[in-house]
Formats: structure tokens, C-alpha cells, sequence
């Protein structure tokens, strides 16, 4: 089947790049020329069917979200994966990505093909590795398999972390932390008791052929993304982010789309270098980060510390935030942190794009100002990142009132109420 950047080559423009262009205030023709520079990614796998909205990843677009789900060992339930997923979705997260380890992740990937139109990343290494009787035991061949699989699933995008390499190992000894990627604990794992290269790395030409006959969006993983402040923009970080640009190149020259994902646990005043830097080394891809929290101390509430960081990465440049919730390093989310972790992500998000001038981000604060002037309520919540929180808080006025009430927090003393008296 063709892939974008065949169709794109040829000056054959998709009918849903008018519809994106319009959204990211872009042309078609520019936005086809990002997207064959490599600065703007568009994950579809071309297998997919049933609903679907594009969603275009990169320079001047909007900062993305997403929003990780899956099942773990000690929490087995699909069926409650699913509503993570809805409520999710329904908040504004642009796409999923799937980290299950156990259980018949299959049909559960298939499920949200079928269910969602939104664009579905996984990590096949996880599953690749539930093939052996220990982790260690799996094989590249084991690998080919789910990737090949994950492509027939519908998968649009994959981490692959395929820049982590053996003479990085002795740099991350000297963490404080290590290693906290659980792709990149495997491979070390894996480089150590057979003490050959990092497969991903040695055999990424044939992954580079699926990716092309799938139209797979190939997400770079960081093996050595810091988890831990003192971690921050170390030499094992920028080492395998210096082989990560090279496989950019290397997917750019076989016609697969990229993306570099990015930490991880980073204080605020190494934010603008961690970006710098990955933008440099790669060739101005898109940019995916964790976070990155700004603090290691907030469990229970990393979502802000992750969302502080996130506001700052993407006003610097990051054009991918994947959401962290409360539940981050202590437990599997639950509905409720999901809700939360979307939100925060979404303001983050927000934060940024205002901050990068995007035209709907200065309309939206307008006009939710404009409904403060006019204490008109209901054009408030329709402007609010998030409506429902909105009604919940609101005190005193009643939305279906017409009067100009104030709400409870100065009542009459309102200080606009008494900057409009004449």
C-alpha cells in the first residue's frame, strides 16, 4: 500500500489536509512540505479502517497530548482500560498509546482501532518479551513478530528503542537512578546476558521495511531518559539521543515517518537545553516528552509537576506531551486520574500554544474574559478547559439566570461589579 510521503512525493495532497490545515492554521502545500521535511508527522497506519481523525504532530502545530492506558501484572482488566480510554478521548487527548505487559493485548488493540478515532502507539518490546520464560530470553525474531502483528492490528505509531547501545551502559552506572524506561531496563537486561549489541540498533533496516509497507509512524524511544532530577541532561542521555538522530536520517532517507521522544525528570532551569539539544541532534523532528516533571518529590500530584515541566518544553519547542497522572510511580491510574492527568496535560498544552501566539489559544482566553466582563456564565464554561469542573465549582449564580451575578468568592464586592458602576 502507499504511505504519505509516497503520496506527498508524487504531489498527491490528501483531502484531510485542507480540513488539518484549516485547524493548525496552515496551507495544505506547506503543511505537505513539513511533512516531507520530516517536521511534522501524521501517524495512520494505512491498514486502519473505521473512524479516524489525523492528527498532525510537529513544528507550528498545536501541542498534542497524549494519554497512556493498559493493563499491568497486578491489574488485569480490559473492560476497565476501555472506559479510561473514553473518558480520555472525551477530554481532548489526541491520541493512546497501549503499554499492556500481560493478557491478550491483541483484542484489546483491535478494540480501540475499532472503537476510536484517534491515533494508537504501543511499545511492542513489552509484548516481545512476554515470549521467553524470562526477559531476557526473547529474540529479535520474537520482536519481528509482534511488530508485524502490532501492523496488522492497526497500530499507527511504535516506540522502538533502538538508540540505547552497549557503550552507554557504563554511563548510566553512574546514575543516580540508572535506568527507569522499562524498554530500556529490558535491553540492558538483554545486552548484559548475551553481550551482543542492542538488536533494535543492529536490525533496524527491517524494521524500517515494515514501517514503510504499514505506513508506520516510528516513535524513537529514550532507553536512558533521566528518571530522576539529578539524571537530567547527562552524557547517557545525549549519547543515545546523538544515535537517535542518526536513525532520523535514517528513517527520513527510507520514507518513514519519525519522532524523538524525549524525558523524563528535568528541573526547570535545563527545560530549554534538553529541547535545544534534541532538536539539533535530530533534525528539528517532533518532540514526545514524558512530563518532564519538574520536581521528584510531588508523588500524588506529579500531574502538576509534569504539567509545569510540559508548559515549559513545549513553549521551547516540544510538540508532543504525553499526560502523567497522580497515580505515577505508585500505582496504575485509576478513571479518576486519568481524568486528572488529562486535564493538567491539557492546560499545559494550552499554556503553551498561547505563549506561541497560535490564534485559537488567543481567541479562547479572549473570549472566556469577555464573559468575565459580562458575568456571563455560560460563555464562560464554554471557553473552559474543563466544563465540568466549571458547574461543579460554581457557586451562588445559577447558569440558567440572566441576571449579572457575581459568584461567591467577593460576592457584591465583586471587583469588576464595582469598576463597571457608573
Amino acid at each position: 500500500m502507499a504511505t504519505l510521503i509516497n503520496a506527498l512525493h508524487r504531489g498527491e495532497i490528501p483531502e484531510y489536509f485542507s480540513t488539518l490545515g484549516k485547524f493548525e492554521e496552515i496551507s495544505p502545500s506547506l503543511l505537505a512540505k513539513e511533512v516531507l521535511q520530516g517536521r511534522i508527522v501524521i501517524p495512520r497506519n494505512n491498514r486502519r479502517k473505521g473512524p479516524f481523525t489525523p492528527v498532525a504532530v510537529g513544528k507550528n502545530m498545536r501541542v498534542k497530548i497524549n494519554a497512556n492506558v493498559g493493563t499491568s501484572p497486578e491489574r488485569l482488566d480490559f473492560s476497565d482500560e476501555m472506559e479510561k480510554i473514553r473518558q480520555a478521548i472525551s477530554l481532548g487527548a489526541d491520541a493512546l498509546m497501549d503499554l499492556s505487559i500481560p493478557g491478550p493485548s491483541g483484542d484489546f488493540r483491535r478494540q480501540i482501532v475499532e472503537e476510536c478515532g484517534v491515533p494508537l502507539g504501543t511499545v511492542p518490546l513489552y509484548q516481545a518479551a512476554g515470549k521467553g520464560a524470562s526477559p531476557e530470553d526473547f529474540s529479535f525474531s520474537d520482536f519481528l513478530e509482534v511488530f508485524l502483528a502490532q501492523a496488522e492490528e492497526g497500530v499507527d505509531f511504535m516506540t522502538i528503542h533502538a538508540g540505547l547501545l552497549q557503550k552507554h551502559l557504563p554511563l548510566a552506572e553512574k546514575r543516580l537512578l540508572g535506568v527507569v524506561s522499562r524498554g530500556g531496563s529490558l535491553l540492558v537486561s538483554w545486552m548484559r546476558r548475551h553481550h551482543k549489541e542492542n538488536f533494535l540498533y543492529e536490525n533496524f533496516d527491517a524494521l524500517l521495511e515494515i514501517a514503510r509497507e504499514y505506513d508506520i509512524t516510528l516513535s524513537l524511544g529514550d532507553g536512558l531518559r533521566p528518571g530522576c532530577t539529578a539524571d537530567a541532561n547527562d552524557e547517557a542521555q545525549f549519547g543515545e539521543l546523538q544515535i537517535l538522530g542518526e536513525l532520523v536520517t535514517r528513517c527520513r532517507e527510507a520514507g518513514v515517518q519519525v519522532m524523538v521522544e524525549g524525558p523524563g525528570h528535568v528541573p526547570l532551569h535545563l527545560i530549554e537545553e534538553n529541547v535545544r539539544i534534541q532538536k539539533e541532534l535530530c533534525s528539528e523532528a517532533p518532540f514526545y516528552v514524558l512530563g518532564p516533571l519538574v520536581v521528584d518529590c510531588a508523588a500524588g500530584h506529579d500531574h502538576m509537576a509534569g504539567a509545569i515541566g510540559g508548559a515549559l518544553a513545549a513553549h521551547y519547542g516540544a510538540d508532543f506531551l504525553c499526560y502523567l497522572t497522580p497515580a505515577e510511580h505508585l500505582r496504575l491510574p485509576s478513571l479518576e486520574d486519568v481524568r486528572q492527568g488529562v486535564i493538567a496535560t491539557k492546560i499545559a498544552a494550552a499554556a503553551a500554544d498561547l505563549s506561541r501566539g497560535k490564534t485559537y489559544a488567543i481567541h479562547q482566553n479572549d473570549a472566556i474574559s469577555r464573559g468575565r466582563r459580562d458575568f456571563d456564565w455560560n460563555e464562560q464554561k464554554r471557553h473552559a478547559l474543563d466544563p465540568r469542573k466549571f458547574s461543579d465549582f460554581l457557586e451562588t449564580v445559577s447558569l440558567s439566570s440572566s441576571k449579572k451575578k457575581p459568584c461567591s468568592m467577593c460576592g457584591e464586592w465583586c471587583a469588576l461589579k464595582g469598576f463597571q458602576k457608573e
